[in-house]
């Protein structure tokens, strides 16, 4: 053996700080052992979705936080994923790294407004290891097409922009690795239509290949989520800097031995993230609001009302589900409307026509019964269960199948709007939305700070 590269990597970490403090030991005691081995090298990368603003230190400083604690392990290079892509204002991503003693690496979003890459980040990075080998290292994340231009980006295809990025390099490697935070069928394609793939590592969509998978000619690996596990890939090459083996393997993190301090470290993040959420106070109520997963629910009500303002429509479907947490009598604070509605999504304003809108309902009656306690998961959902629909301005006469809007009989040929979550564009259920629907995302707010807008001028503090 000439020379043995280890890759550590890390992927869809979530903020789920309460691994943080053994993934950080291991990989600094691991890089630290494997570079006092004579010819051994190490690079430490992240595959995104680092960042998740279901917890409230994420929440307060938009993601800031989670850019300090991979500071702490200063990798050699991370790319985003769709929760620091999606959850954050154009200002607010652009403002992100600023702090980062790591490499950005994003090959395929353009700000729309410049048609270039973001100057936080760069296409691709050529590492150098101390024996002359030239890995290069290419970032893409998932190309949301629907939802990025809303907030001023322009993803590309990655299969577009691979062969320009392998070309602009071409003579300048030896080594080609892949940050992925494209899921693992997309990763099983590229592997397969381009063979200097050497490595790509997977993110995205929470697969865990605790060997590796061999395609072609491309070793995939993928650690699952929530820093459940490290990954660590091992490359052996000879001396004209060529692989001969590699292998890719998970150490999985409840395993590695923890600390005394580890649990006053993690308990100390969401506590000075509740603290800093709950100086900003919003409203006062003078009873509670309760939620309730089957029946009436007073939360689901006001969050009718509230989405159907943003919105401007006189109709609102809103599930039951989303809202986690009551709303004790008195002041409400930005960390009760955290707790309660954690979701990474966003007020949506659907145009029908009366026939697709009775299509819609109907879809939603078909599945109501099961939709109830389905384990909802993803897709900017940070609850447990979906819960049941309920409708303002809609009635719905199962008797007759006949749907009304404000006591007046849905006409096929006239327009209607409906304000809704976006979560139901991009879960399965409720078809009728992406095939005829007209979509309007209302990006500039997630719904919590939407139902926070609403109860301030509603039920203002100096009432």
């Amino acid at each position: 053996m000439n020379e043995k590269i280890t890759i550590l990597h890390t992927n869809d970490l979530h903020s789920h700080f309460e691994n943080w403090p053994r993934i950080r030991r291991f990989i600094e005691q691991r890089r630290r052992e494997l570079n006092q081995q004579k010819d051994s090298s190490v690079i430490t990368v992240d595959l995104g979705d680092a960042v998740d603003r279901v917890h409230p230190l994420t929440e307060v400083t938009n993601g800031k936080a989670n850019v300090d604690l991979l500071n702490q392990i200063h990798y050699d290079a991370a790319t985003i994923g769709n929760n620091e892509g999606l959850t954050n204002t154009h200002e607010q991503l652009n403002e992100l790294y600023q702090d980062a003693n790591f490499d950005v690496i994003l090959g395929n979003l353009l700000d729309i407004k410049t048609k270039k890459i973001p100057a936080w980040a760069k296409p691709s990075k050529i590492i150098t290891t101390p024996k002359g080998t030239r890995v290069l290292l290419i970032g893409l994340t998932a190309p949301y097409t629907l939802t990025y231009p809303i907030l001023g980006w322009q993803p590309l295809d990655p299969e577009k922009v691979l062969p320009k990025i392998l070309a602009a390099n071409k003579g300048k490697y030896d080594v080609v690795v892949l940050l992925s935070h494209l899921g693992h069928p997309k990763d099983r394609i590229l592997a397969r239509k381009f063979p200097q793939l050497d490595i790509i590592i997977g993110a995205h969509t929470h697969h865990l290949l605790a060997m590796g998978e061999r395609i072609n000619t491309s070793l995939l690996a993928a650690a699952e989520k929530w820093g459940h596990y490290i990954g660590v890939i091992t490359i052996e090459l000879d001396d004209s800097h060529k692989i001969y083996a590699d292998k890719a393997r998970v150490v999985k993190t409840v395993s590695l031995p923890e600390d005394p301090s580890d649990q006053s470290e993690i308990e100390g993040y969401e506590d000075h993230g509740e603290k800093l959420l709950a100086r900003n106070k919003l409203a006062r109520i003078k009873t509670p609001m309760t939620t309730s997963l089957i029946g009436h629910s007073r939360l689901v009500n006001e969050g009718l009302h509230a989405i159907m303002d943003k919105a401007g429509t006189e109709a609102a479907i809103l599930s039951s589900g989303l809202f986690l947490k009551d709303l004790p009598a008195g002041v409400v604070d930005r960390n009760q409307l955290h707790q309660m509605l954690p979701h990474a999504m966003h007020v949506m304003r659907v145009t029908l026509d009366g026939y697709n809108l009775w299509r819609l309902i109907q879809e939603m009656e078909h599945n109501r019964n099961f939709l109830i306690k389905f384990e909802q998961k993803g897709m900017g959902f940070r609850g447990k269960y979906f819960g049941e629909l309920h409708y303002a301005g809609l009635r719905y006469d199962r008797e007759a199948g006949q749907l009304y809007f404000h006591e007046e009989l849905v006409s096929p040929i006239k327009t209607y709007q409906i304000a809704m979550p976006d979560h139901y564009l991009f879960i399965p259920f409720f078809p009728t939305l992406s095939i005829i629907g007209k979509n309007d995302i209302l990006y500039d707010q997630n719904l919590r700070d939407v139902f926070g807008d609403y109860m301030s001028r509603h039920y203002p503090l100096t009432k």
